[in-house]
């Protein structure tokens, strides 16, 4: 069994600890004591040296811990550091996420069912359908206040067959680790913790989104707060200066300017239609009929909406077929007029399968795409017979 040091002592940056066993040459280790945190809970794990070695990884196996390191080391007495930047970083998110828990909890008695602490953000997902604007501002001024009061984080073990108050009711049996906000908070948890919610730092809600009937907060808190905010302004501000504009005015000329954008993307594909429609007719005009009296073509080009709208009107004038043929990626598309004797959809369903493709429509449109533009070729000359 590997005694779990973080338990009492979440400060604890260094240790001296004994091999009890290794594997994998010596690049997995188990000690008889260990400072460093495995994933769990929503919590990733440490990382550090261990007698030199980094670690790479800490697993929970129950009853002990097991440390996977980038270099063997020998049995023995050996040194452990932890890497105290990711440590406290962590500490601040989790103690994060339980005073946001908790106030949430306190202010609308919205509970927390999930919490997963990431390497940029963390999130916690709730039993609400969504959060409006409000709330969420709420929370935020909510956890600030109680950040100010620098609350003290107490750890306890306590029996789990005692009512021990918790904000989510624990199902494990024997010693339970309670982590205790003063006034407001007591949760099982197993996790790294601060002293005080003071060392939290500011709590802020990035984002909300719905995941199967609840509603998951992105959430940073600490230094990560204070680094996300940064970029924030600096993403203003850069807008800010392109624009020309204060900052403050900036959100509201970027929506006029999309506003526009959408207006000439919908002048520009008006006019590109009328332009594919023209194209089509006057190729249909410079196309002389064969001996059947019906017009064919065949352009080689991307298959884009002004292809298909020129096939279209190719095949509008009557007696007309029009083939497009796409190399990359390998695709076609048939446009034939009612009266030419072609079903356009059969044809391009025939060909296309042969080849291993896909594709189909009806008697004056059809389209398919073909695994390889080699055999594009093959089937071309046969489409418009």
């Amino acid at each position: 069994m590997t005694e779990r040091l973080y338990y009492q002592d979440c400060y604890l940056r260094d240790f001296r600890a004994h091999v009890v066993e290794a594997a994998d040459d010596g690049r997995r280790v188990y000690l008889d004591r260990t400072a460093f945190y495995p994933t769990s809970g929503g919590q990733p794990f440490d990382t550090g040296t261990l007698g030199g070695a980094n670690v790479v990884e800490v697993v929970d196996e129950e009853e002990r811990v097991a440390h996977v390191l980038d270099a063997p080391i020998t049995a023995g007495e050996i040194d452990g550091r932890i890497n105290w930047a990711r440590r406290f970083d962590h500490m601040q998110q989790h103690s994060g996420q339980h005073l946001l828990s908790a106030v949430l909890e306190e202010l609308f008695k919205i509970p927390t069912v999930s919490f997963h602490l990431g390497a940029e953000v963390c999130t916690i997902d709730v039993t609400a359908a969504s959060l409006a604007p409000r709330q969420m501002e709420q929370a935020e001024e909510r956890c600030a206040e109680i950040v100010s009061q620098a609350r003290p984080l107490a750890i306890s073990f306590e029996d789990a067959a005692a009512d021990l108050g918790l904000r989510k009711e624990s199902q494990r049996t024997g010693t339970l680790r309670v982590v205790a906000i003063d006034g407001i908070d007591r949760s099982a948890c197993g996790g790294t913790h601060v002293r005080t919610t003071a060392e939290i730092g500011p709590v802020a809600i990035r984002k909300t989104e719905k995941i199967r009937g609840n509603t998951r907060l992105e959430f940073v808190c600490g230094v990560r707060a204070l680094r996300q905010a940064r970029a924030d302004f600096r993403t203003l501000q850069e807008l800010s200066r392109q624009l020309s504009v204060p900052a403050a005015e900036a959100p509201a000329l970027v929506a006029a300017q999309l506003e526009r954008v959408k207006t000439l993307e919908k002048t520009n594909q008006r006019m590109a239609a009328e332009i594919a429609q023209r194209e089509g007719r006057e190729l249909w005009n410079a196309t002389a009929p064969d001996a059947d009296g019906l017009r064919r073509m065949v352009q080689r080009a991307a298959i884009d909406d002004a292809m298909r709208t020129r096939a279209q009107a190719f095949a509008a004038e009557g007696k007309a077929a029009f083939l497009a043929v796409s190399a990359n990626p390998p695709a076609i598309l048939l446009a034939a007029s009612a009266d030419s004797g072609i079903h356009a959809g059969e044809r391009v369903k025939a060909a296309v399968t042969a080849a291993g493709g896909r594709g189909g429509g009806n008697q004056g449109l059809a389209q398919g795409s073909l695994p390889a533009a080699a055999d594009l070729e093959a089937i071309v000359s046969n489409l418009l017979i």
